[in-house]
């Protein structure tokens, strides 16, 4: 009996638990903004200061590289826009300033998604459709043409950039990517940046093109709740000559380079705008 009545009281303060979990759910403050943000962990991006929400570090609602791909492309009024890997959304707030017709942006990462969510709220972004799911696919497998695609932050982490590169170039005529890539010279064996690669160099060949693929990995970077990276450990880098080069192969002759870094923190990396010179296929 007196096992009985401890079992009942140890069922009785697992359900007390079970309600009040449930009931943790609801937010009991002044409804705001900042109650939004604060129930999904994990920012990197911060907010414009007028707005005086508090949320990651990185200002990239100012991104000068994002301003520098809105001067090459000229005006986006009425342009339909593909932004892949939109992060929080910052990005996609400096492109919905400029009017654009509709930028579709396809996040893979769940947690961003839903921060994208929250920016799109927050900043009133309201010609953008925020969508969860793999970019290459939507690519693939859908048939809008897009008057600009922008790839920031999204190239390296790919496991197959060169198709990824084949894929996005078939769907747009403008197209702008921020990336890192490899070189030899600007990041040579003894330098720390390389610790990342496995040291495996693959050659595929795109549109008669061979491109190299240098193997890398996240070192365990993914477990931490920030981790914005690509979907599998392993990725590849390709080689900036191979970015160029393909890029002609496909279509896009007409290609300007800014911002390029070759002693940044993460390995070098460009800015990289290019035009379709010939008549899409």
């Amino acid at each position: 009996m007196f096992g009985l009545r401890k079992l009942t009281r140890r069922n009785q303060n697992i359900a007390k638990r079970t309600t009040e979990q449930v009931f943790d759910q609801y937010n009991r403050e002044f409804p705001r903004h900042q109650n939004a943000v604060d129930a999904l962990s994990g920012w990197n991006s911060a907010f414009p200061p007028e707005v005086g929400l508090k949320a990651g570090t990185h200002p990239l609602f100012a991104d000068g590289r994002i301003t520098w791909a809105i001067d090459q492309a000229g005006s986006l009024v009425n342009m339909n826009v593909i932004e892949i890997g939109p992060l929080e959304g910052m990005h996609t707030y400096m492109l919905n300033k400029h009017k654009p017709r509709s930028i579709d942006a396809i996040e893979a990462n769940k947690g961003c998604f839903l921060r994208c969510l929250v920016t799109k709220e927050v900043l009133g972004i309201d010609r953008a459709n925020f969508y969860l799911g793999d970019a290459l696919r939507w690519l693939q497998e859908t048939k809008t043409h897009y008057d600009l695609a922008i790839a920031s932050g999204v190239l390296y982490h790919m496991p197959d950039p060169g198709q990824f590169l084949c894929e996005i170039t078939r769907r747009c005529d403008k197209l702008f990517i921020w990336t890192h890539y490899f070189d030899d010279l600007a990041m040579p064996t003894s330098d720390s940046r390389r610790q990342a690669f496995s040291g495996n160099v693959e050659t595929r060949t795109f549109s008669g093109v061979s491109v190299r693929y240098y193997e890398r990995g996240y070192f365990n970077a993914n477990a931490n709740e920030n981790f914005c990276g690509g979907m599998k450990d392993r990725h590849y880098w390709m080689h900036r000559d191979d970015i160029i080069s393909l890029l002609n192969a496909l279509g896009f002759g007409d290609i300007c380079i800014g911002q390029e870094d070759l002693a940044h923190g993460g390995g070098p990396c460009f800015s990289l705008f290019a035009r379709r010179s010939e008549p899409a296929r």
